[in-house]
């Protein structure tokens, strides 16, 4: 399989002379390291190092056939941060992770109705054993992920209280987390730009996230701005499918007898924009942020991005399912240099988020997009033309 992976990425990659590197130096330098892989991870690591010497992004090394136990235990989670308060008799639900109300599926177990947990509540017991008991609560939700739990709960300086919860998987907590993350940001975008500018994030460019962008863009296209937050973006490929949308232009407009105007090209947005990306802003996100920029659409906001830009299928798989990714077209622009590849994508507006002020909730970098925005706004408002008279066919 070593052997093979090698020829795979001789085969695919996107320059025949391999980044300059002596491609069958590198397979005469790692092979006889293969006598010494005693399993799939360690031949993974092999890969990597192999692999590694192209310089390029977009190649991963990962599947395969890896040895499972069989004991694997899961721990189910609240969605909630917990603190653990000695004093007050358990864990202090110190926060509960917001979500959109609109989809009352994804929200928290300690938020469904009947269970009426709030911030400040300690929980004290799981299932009749306390929760001090353990030097961490995640002991007592071993394998109880999507099974019913029996808490004891005190809301100071009530008495305590017993709730039946369902707790959801780490994965379904971290999704929440985002998900809250997201909606705060929103919550945010509304407050501080008191109604005038509208706020879309999208977690990448893959097909879930077209659904993403319908559920969220629409409400707002008719705002005076708009903020296309692209911050942690895994990549995908539909940034073309969304900057097709944002180029749309309003060419003329619909007045019926009453109510509002509409207007041709539908849906077309025609306010002000801007794009919110950071360090973890990769492949799709990239091209899309890049895109944004010469398509002259808008500033770019926040960090230098990831820097992959060589794109990449999984079709050079192993015989045991694993792959080392080739990374197999490479992007350049029409003057005539390689895009984006090993350095990323370089913002308009540099602003970073740093570590301790992101802790306690700020977000520097929305704040800069929101005053932008609102300075475009003051600057250049974007209003649409006052339909004419009506007119008079009357025979005079």
């Amino acid at each position: 399989m070593f052997t093979e992976a090698w020829r795979l990425e001789r085969d695919f990659f996107y320059d025949r002379n391999m980044n300059g590197v002596d491609w069958p130096a590198m397979l005469k330098k790692n092979l006889p390291l293969v006598a010494r892989v005693t399993d799939r991870a360690e031949l993974s690591d092999l890969l990597a190092e192999m692999v590694g010497e192209l310089s390029a992004l977009h190649t991963f090394v990962r599947g395969g056939d890896y040895r499972q136990t069989p004991d694997k235990v899961r721990v189910g989670a609240l969605g909630a941060q917990l603190v653990r308060d000695a004093a007050g008799g358990g864990y202090r639900v110190a926060r509960i992770y917001q979500s959109d109300p609109d989809y009352p599926e994804s929200a928290s177990p300690l938020t469904r109705p009947g269970v009426d947990i709030h911030q400040g509540d300690i929980l004290e017991m799981i299932n009749g054993i306390p929760t001090l008991s353990q030097p961490d609560i995640g002991e007592l939700l071993r394998d109880q992920a999507r099974r019913q739990v029996l808490l004891r709960v005190k809301t100071p300086p009530a008495s305590s209280r017993e709730v039946v919860i369902e707790p959801i998987t780490a994965e379904q907590e971290a999704d929440l987390r985002y998900d809250d993350w997201e909606y705060t940001r929103r919550l945010q975008t509304e407050e501080l730009g008191q109604g005038d500018i509208g706020y879309v994030h999208l977690r990448a460019m893959g097909g879930a996230d077209i659904a993403q962008w319908a559920r969220d863009f629409y409400p707002v296209f008719q705002r005076k701005g708009l903020i296309v937050d692209v911050r942690h973006n895994l990549g995908g490929s539909i940034d073309s499918w969304i900057l097709e949308r944002l180029m749309r232009k309003a060419w003329f407009y619909w007045q019926g007898r009453v109510g509002a105007h509409s207007w041709n090209m539908q849906y077309a947005f025609r306010g002000h924009l801007v794009v919110l990306c950071d360090h973890r802003t990769s492949s799709d996100g990239e091209a899309f942020s890049e895109g944004f920029r010469r398509l002259g659409l808008g500033k770019v906001i926040g960090t230098r991005t990831w820097g992959g830009e060589i794109w990449l299928s999984f079709d050079n798989l192993l015989a045991d399912k694993g792959i080392a990714s080739a990374a197999e077209e490479g992007v350049y622009g029409p003057e005539g240099k390689w895009l984006i590849e090993g350095h990323g994508v370089d913002p308009d507006m540099i602003v970073d988020n740093l570590p301790h002020a992101t802790f306690l909730g700020g977000d520097a970098q929305l704040r800069k997009a929101i005053e932008v925005l609102r300075q475009e706004i003051k600057q250049s408002p974007v209003e649409a033309p006052p339909p004419p008279p009506y007119p008079d066919k009357s025979l005079k």
